[in-house]
This record gives structure tokens, sequence and C-alpha cells, in this order.
């Protein structure tokens, strides 16, 4: 009897094939094990590259949010998967999430901090270290811009407070919302989290550039301390 051999992606069908389905059907017609096969392009010599990316998901339990959590070293983890292929499906995954943070181009109008979240949360809710970001807005509380004051660890962030009022300066901003996320998934805020706040509030009174919230952030959910009368 002829010993079993695993087909090569290559030796499947034309539909069955995730550039050739993609090209026939579109790229909704495919599975997310498929879409990421196209990243990575080959699979080792146990799996195609559709089993390997299947294997690689079934790890985070098919959540695409957890997936993005995963870094160089996670992905390396997996046979078949080195450098090039991690960095192309974190790349993927880092569009993904910067296309659904993108400012409309007509400019987007606070009335409150649902509409913050929605800002955020794709942005950084399920990001692994702490980032702290501004919120510019003009005197009809409409965005003029936002930007990242800064990275940390888990726990923490080194905040320049003479930098964000600079930019506010720069941009002409009337208001600036506050707002950082919790990796964790606490939502309550620290010490820390109270202290900077009323350093860049105070620092903003002097400047006429009024601190409206701030807001923590997580991968489904936020804290206001302007909801919450702790501004």
């Amino acid at each position: 009897m002829n010993e079993y051999r695993k087909m090569n992606i290559k030796e499947w069908a034309v539909e069955d094939r995730p550039r050739e389905k993609m090209m026939l059907n579109g790229s909704r017609a495919l599975s997310d094990a498929e879409l990421v096969a196209i990243l990575i392009g080959s699979g080792n010599p146990e799996e195609t590259a559709v089993e390997l990316s299947r294997r690689i998901l079934q790890s985070v339990g098919n959540n695409l949010i957890e997936l993005g959590r995963l870094n160089l070293e996670n992905f390396c983890t997996f046979k078949g998967i080195g450098e090039a292929k991690a960095i192309n499906i974190m790349a993927a995954l880092e569009l993904g999430r910067r296309r659904k943070s993108i400012d409309n181009p007509e400019k987007v109008q606070i009335s409150g901090s649902r509409d913050v979240a929605e800002i955020f949360i794709p942005l950084i809710g399920d990001l692994e270290i702490e980032e702290f970001w501004i919120l510019l807005l003009n005197r009809s509380n409409k965005v003029i811009g936002k930007f990242m004051t800064s990275m940390g660890g888990l726990t923490s962030t080194i905040i320049d407070v003479r930098a964000i009022m600079r930019k506010a300066l720069d941009k002409a901003a009337t208001a600036m919302i506050l707002c950082h996320n919790h990796p964790s998934g606490n939502l309550l805020p620290s010490d820390a989290d109270f202290s900077i706040t009323r350093r860049i509030r105070d620092a903003g009174a002097i400047m006429d550039v009024k601190v409206l919230d701030h807001l923590i952030i997580t991968q489904t959910s936020y804290y206001s301390f302007a909801d919450n009368g702790v501004l």
C-alpha cells in the first residue's frame, strides 16, 4: 500500500487555495485561518499554511483580539513561523487596528465619554503595554487631533506635561481629553492616574486649555473621570 502523502497547498483544487479563492470570491469568502495563511505563505513539513494558521488561531480561542496581543516571540513558538512570517501577521493586525481607529474626514464632535471610547477602544484596548493618548478639541468640541504622548510598561507610563501643552498650543486646541489603557483589565484609576490628571489639568488651566475628561480603556469597556465626578 502506498504511504499516505499530505497534499501540498498547490495541489489543492483552485477554489480551495486561499489566494485563488480570494480572487474568485472576494476576501469575505475566506475564513480567518485562510486569511492568515495568505500572510504566512507556507506551512511546515507536517502542516499546510491553512492548517498551521488554524492551529495558531485555536491557541487564542479563535479570538482575533487575542491574536492581536501576541508578540514576535509568541508567534515564533509555532513550527514554521519565523520572524518574517510573524512580522507579516503583526503588521496586518496593526493595519486593521489603525483602520478601525482612523478619524472620519469630517471632524468628529465629542458629546460625551462614549464618543471618546469609540475612538480609543479599537486603538489601545487590546494592547499589552500602557499607552497614554491625548485627544485635542476645538471650541465646538470637534476633534482636531490625537497623539500618543508616552508608552510604558504594564503598570505605568512616563508623562511629559510640557510636551502635551506644547502640542495643544501648536494645534490651537481649547480643550483636551486624556486617555490611557489598563492592560490588566482593571478599570479603577490608580493614585498615579489621579496624580497625572491633576498635573495636566492644572497646566491646562494656566494655558487656557481645559481638560474635559480622562478615560481608562480596556478591551470592551472604559472608566470616565468626568462621568464619575472625580476629574
